[in-house]
């Protein structure tokens, strides 16, 4: 058996109160209360940083390259679609998801309420062998994240070929 770990990470702005009214704050498939993320697809820094973590370690392109901002087809695009499409292509090039551990830094909103529905969505396209964990950090009012500016992401997965 075979393993490797990957690295994801994924930041996004929040948008101005004025110009998120077309658009909801979407973080691993959840929709939350609250300012939305700027970006080209639905700006899901959750599932952003999971697949860059997934693609990485099966020796495929990063999510950008993948998806692209100046491909209109992907404008508000669903992130979780994008996410079952890499592992899509993690499942052909002979990779398992193993386990991903995810960290997001967030003044706003509040996120522990919603933490077991985030990780059942993201387990419903990893897998149910995959194991999910989420923590939720804050910034504590240190640099763009503290000062409630955005959200940032990291996420470490394990792959395994059988």
């Amino acid at each position: 058996m075979t393993i490797r770990v990957g690295l994801g990470y994924d930041v996004h702005p929040f948008m101005a109160a004025d110009d998120s009214s077309h658009r909801t704050l979407v973080l691993a498939g959840v929709s939350l209360e609250g300012r939305a993320l700027a970006g080209h697809s639905d700006a899901d820094a959750v599932a952003h940083a999971v697949a860059d973590a997934l693609l990485g370690p099966a020796g495929l392109p990063d999510l950008g390259t993948l998806f692209p901002a100046s491909d209109e087809k992907y404008r508000d695009a669903s992130s979780l679609e994008l996410l079952r499409q890499v592992c899509s292509r993690v499942s052909e090039a002979g990779w398992q998801v193993v386990n991903v551990d995810i960290v997001i830094a967030a003044e706003e909103p509040r996120l522990a309420p919603h933490l077991d529905a985030m990780a059942r969505n993201l387990v419903s396209i990893l897998g149910p062998e995959a194991f999910v964990s989420i923590k939720p950090k804050r910034g504590e009012g240190i640099g763009a994240i503290g000062r409630s500016e955005g959200i940032a992401v990291w996420a470490v997965a394990l792959l395994e070929r059988p």
